[in-house]
């Protein structure tokens, strides 16, 4: 697979990575272990090197982490592995909701991470989302001292405006930044991506595959599980549902004329927008995985580019995430 650059301090992965999240959490039932790590070692066969996780997806297990560092111990030296840090698990009831970057908590997580991954270090440690109450020079600072101590590498960002990035950045340097991008959400154009180039930031976009949607393989709301994100997302719900369906409808007849997937032509689109570009698209399924790798090798003419974007003006209908949720540049 083609090798593409992530900032300046000498990151290279493959250009489709891996996301691991969907293995433990968010879309329903769970496969079981043997199937994901199917799915991961299948991805690397086809030379996807970065595979995300997080300590979020275990819940505060770290089961996300240890399935991911199971799969990989075979080859664990030709692979990236990125996890994040940022919230106080404590509480189940909670989960994802409170915030803490407080560096001694920071070094707490790092270490914990280290132990469910069963390696001596962490290629790319994300802050998962930026907190309010800790000034964003601290986390910097208190990631540099862990690159500096060899326990990670690089230093990244998830979700962070352009304001927080350069500060972040000013203490010590921002490797890659993580943000949701895809043909459905493109907020990121307009001051996110631009601040990420300027400084020479790497961009990973998680759910390229609009949750999803952009697959193809979708219906309504009221058809998933409450333990399914889809279950609640503004976008599968009535009225936002039919309209988003009708524009993956249109873009999966582009695909077709192309002979191409609709998940192959969305990945496409994303690596077409800048070669400092890696989407990391979640799958359970080892054939879905090699589906998205070929999507590497799909090429687009600026009349595809035009047309995308004349069925997909403005994005997806329905907000991204529910009010409360939502990430503040």
């Amino acid at each position: 697979m083609q090798q593409r650059t992530l900032g300046t301090q000498g990151l290279k992965v493959g250009a489709i990575g891996l996301g691991t999240m969907g293995m433990t959490m968010a879309y329903g039932a769970a496969p079981d272990e043997a199937t994901s790590i199917a799915t991961i070692r299948r991805a690397h066969e086809l030379g996807v090197t970065l595979f995300d996780t997080a300590e979020l997806y275990g819940g505060g297990t770290g089961s996300n982490e240890a399935l991911l560092g199971r799969a990989v111990a075979p080859f664990r030296d030709e692979v990236v592995i990125a996890t994040k840090f940022g919230f106080d698990l404590r509480d189940p009831s909670q989960l994802g909701v409170v915030l803490d970057s407080r560096p001694e908590h920071i070094r707490e997580v790092t270490e914990a991470s280290l132990r469910h991954l069963g390696t001596d270090h962490i290629d790319v440690l994300y802050q998962h989302r930026v907190d309010p109450d800790v000034p964003i020079e601290e986390v910097a600072g208190a990631v540099g001292e862990l690159i500096a101590a060899g326990k990670v590498r690089y230093f990244g960002l998830s979700e962070a405006g352009p304001d927080v990035l350069r500060r972040a950045h000013a203490v010590h340097p921002v490797s890659v930044l993580q943000t949701e991008y895809s043909i459905f959400q493109r907020g990121v154009e307009a001051d996110v991506l631009p601040a990420a180039r300027e400084l020479g930031v790497g961009f990973v976009p998680y759910s390229p595959l609009g949750r999803g949607f952009l697959t193809g393989d979708f219906r309504p709301a009221a058809e998933y599980p409450e333990d399914d994100m889809r279950s609640w997302s503004a976008q599968w719900q009535p009225g936002n549902y039919e309209r988003n369906a009708a524009a993956v409808e249109q873009l999966g007849a582009l695909a077709a004329e192309k002979g191409v997937t609709p998940s192959q032509l969305a990945l496409a689109w994303l690596l077409t927008r800048g070669d400092d570009v890696v989407p990391i698209p979640g799958t359970r399924s080892a054939t879905r995985v090699a589906e998205n790798a070929a999507a590497a090798d799909v090429e687009l003419s600026s009349a595809d580019l035009e047309r995308i974007s004349e069925i997909v003006p403005n994005g997806a209908y329905g907000e991204r995430y529910p009010e409360g949720m939502m990430p503040s540049w």
